[in-house]
């Protein structure tokens, strides 16, 4: 999953980065309110971390066009600011959740996990034909015969789309936009280079998913019975 954060304090919003990938997301950061919002506007991301009190465009602001456009994407408001109407603005705008600041990292990241419902199950996994994909130990598992293997952010965020998405073509754009988003070091044979790495280690776990490599269109994962 995708999330971006629009702070201008560029230390806080590189501490929710780190802090969140730990958990497996892919996250992006902006930090002025013009690049803010044409992020937030383009589609790519789960939910969105957004400050209030931002440069050249205001969190609000930022948030009423994006619910003009989408009102699923989540948006936790992140702000200094504490008082009741600035929280109950940010809710009338149709903000998810609101944390001002100073906050505890990891409780900012129990309120991301709350909004996207990471705990899908009492296990915390994500289940596709014979694989686990488990999101506490890392790894990826193979229910017919319990062996499993780690797997690295990147591994685990490209899993994680494809099981997502069960039997669907995803072209190479969609899955760069999802998994490597704004990265500027992503190059154009790391896509290859990423599905080698999750295709060889299903096959080490005797896995029968695998996935198709579908001629000019793209990828889809596949379960063989």
């Amino acid at each position: 999953m995708r999330i971006l954060v629009v702070e201008d304090e560029k230390a806080l919003a590189e501490l929710v980065s780190d802090r969140l990938k730990r958990d497996h997301y892919a996250v992006d950061i902006s930090n002025d309110g013009e690049e803010g919002m044409d992020n937030a506007l383009s589609g790519m991301y789960d939910l969105i971390i957004l400050d209030i009190m931002l440069p050249k465009v205001d969190g609000i602001t930022i948030l009423k066009e994006i619910r003009k456009q989408d009102k699923e994407v989540k948006v936790i408001m992140l702000t200094a600011k504490g008082e009741l109407e600035d929280r109950l603005l940010g809710f009338e705008k149709g903000a998810n959740d609101y944390v001002p600041k100073p906050f505890h990292i990891d409780e900012l990241a129990a309120r991301v996990n709350a909004q996207l419902n990471i705990a899908k199950a009492v296990e915390n996994v994500l289940e596709f034909g014979d694989i686990v994909l488990d999101y506490r130990a890392s790894k990826v598992r193979c229910i017919k015969n319990q062996e499993d293997v780690g797997v690295n952010n990147k591994e685990f965020q490209l899993l994680e789309y494809l099981m997502n998405n069960p039997d669907r073509i995803l072209s190479r754009e969609m899955i760069y936009d999802r998994v490597w988003g704004m990265d500027s070091e992503a190059v154009s044979n790391n896509l290859e280079a990423y599905m080698s790495f999750v295709r060889k280690k299903l096959k080490v776990i005797g896995s029968k998913t695998t996935i198709k490599t579908i001629r000019n269109m793209g990828y889809r994962l596949e379960c063989e019975e």
